[in-house]
């Protein structure tokens, strides 16, 4: 019972050039695609397996600027805006809508947190509510608990993470731009110093601007070009439910477990944090930089398995771009579910939220969630390699700001003025210590 996707149709012929490639189609490709064809480019989406196979099929769809880092929180409501105005410029439908999302908590440390957050959110315009202990029971009537208190932030929402990367890719091939399913980039070729083309399985497309948007693949990909990227990746485990009675707020999360409604009136449930660490190379490789966020979240991470070695997408493997590459032998990555987490995930549901009991589980699924060791994005172009952009390290939010992460590519790429300020996203940042600097989400 696999993430459910919906499926799009591939252009037949492959390019011989473009004015760019993207390199990925999860939801942060898409959505760079969208605003360079917006501005006229021609562009081409290179994709090794389906467009939004992997982690943009595989999240919840929270769109939120609740609790987000301070660097990341002007890319968040950038991003609210322009989910909608791409519905409204395309007609598709991603299935976003600002309900509003719902924290609950007894905790009164974790509700202090959200007080401050609350504070600083105010200085930069965003409106958050904390809830007391009346309002936030009142809310969570459907629990049948009494809470301490909670926040709801009214302006945040949900999208359909099994549809929108394809309405985006749609939108695309309507703008003149092309999508290539089943169709690996190996490597790029260069001429004077700067990107002249992107080789594929399937030919080469010359070009002078190309992004790598390649999620968890990323780090493997950037070691071919000669560049250090530091990444690694949570294997986490979530479900879904069917439609029933009861009713069930749109988006609520607990320290105990996240519900959030799906578009066919069913739910996902999943454990906010709870992952499993698959040791492989590349995590050794940069687990020194990986150690003040693995210290801060050991609590919700547990030892993995070998399911990242056989996926091999954290491979330290030299590949040749005559040659079928890891990424041609694994298609999309689906990694085994941690049964024992899908399991306590629905009692917790259950325990939660009666109304869901004797719901059917509809899907089961596992996704790799690639993270940079201070727990923002790395987007910008990488040094030394004019024409060549990185947006990867996305760690767990990458479906939410997709849009304002594409945006600004798009804007980095063209050299038009910057929807968000850049540098706090650079990768040449992890050339420096990044020590005591990992976000709060």
């Amino acid at each position: 019972m696999p993430a459910p996707l919906m499926l799009i149709e591939t252009t037949p012929d492959l390019p011989e050039a473009a004015d760019a490639v993207v390199i990925g189609a999860g939801i942060v490709g898409v959505f760079a695609a969208y605003h360079l064809a917006k501005r006229g480019l021609k562009v081409a989406i290179l994709e090794k397996g389906r467009v939004g196979a992997e982690q943009s099929s595989r999240n919840w769809g929270w769109c939120r600027q609740q609790n987000r880092d301070a660097r990341e929180l002007p890319m968040a409501t950038k991003s609210l805006d322009l989910w909608e105005e791409f519905a409204a410029e395309t007609g598709e439908d991603t299935g976003f809508r600002r309900c509003g999302l719902l924290y609950l908590s007894n905790n009164e440390e974790e509700l202090s947190g959200w007080a401050r957050w609350r504070d600083f959110a105010r200085t930069v315009g965003v409106t958050t509510h904390m809830l007391d202990q009346a309002a936030a029971t009142s809310r969570a009537e459907t629990t049948g608990r009494v809470w301490k208190g909670g926040v709801f932030s009214p302006s945040d929402g949900i999208a359909n993470p099994a549809s929108a990367a394809p309405a985006v890719a749609r939108a695309i091939l309507k703008l003149g731009g092309t999508v290539h399913q089943s169709c690996a980039a190996r490597g790029i070729e260069t001429e004077g110093g700067r990107l002249s083309a992107v080789v594929t399985e399937r030919g080469t497309i010359r070009t002078k601007l190309a992004v790598l948007a390649g999620g968890a693949w990323a780090s493997a990909f950037c070691r071919q070009l000669g560049f250090r990227f530091p990444q690694a990746s949570i294997r986490s485990s979530i479900l879904s439910v069917g439609p029933g009675e009861g009713t069930i707020p749109d988006a609520l999360h607990t320290a105990a477990i996240s519900v959030t409604r799906r578009g066919n009136g069913g739910h996902t449930l999943a454990i906010s944090g709870r992952g499993r660490v698959d040791p492989t190379a590349q995590q050794l490789r940069f687990a020194p930089q990986f150690l003040p966020m693995f210290l801060r979240r050991w609590k919700s991470l547990a030892p993995g398995g070998l399911e990242g070695v056989r996926s091999g997408h954290e491979s330290l493997a030299r590949w040749r771009l005559d040659r079928p590459t890891p990424m041609e032998r694994m298609r999309i990555l689906d990694p085994a579910v941690d049964e024992g987490t899908i399991r306590l995930t629905h009692k917790r549901a259950i325990e939660l939220l009666p109304a869901l009991d004797g719901r059917p589980v509809t899907a089961t699924w596992a996704g790799y969630i690639d993270s940079t060791p201070d727990g923002v994005p790395a987007i910008g172009e990488v040094t030394g390699l004019p024409g060549f952009v990185l947006a990867a390290g996305f760690s767990g939010h990458g479906f939410g700001i997709g849009p304002g992460a594409g945006h600004l590519i798009a804007d980095i790429m063209t050299g038009d003025e910057p929807i968000v300020d850049p540098r706090p996203y650079h990768p040449d940042r992890f050339g420096k210590s990044s020590w005591g600097k990992v976000a709060d989400f």
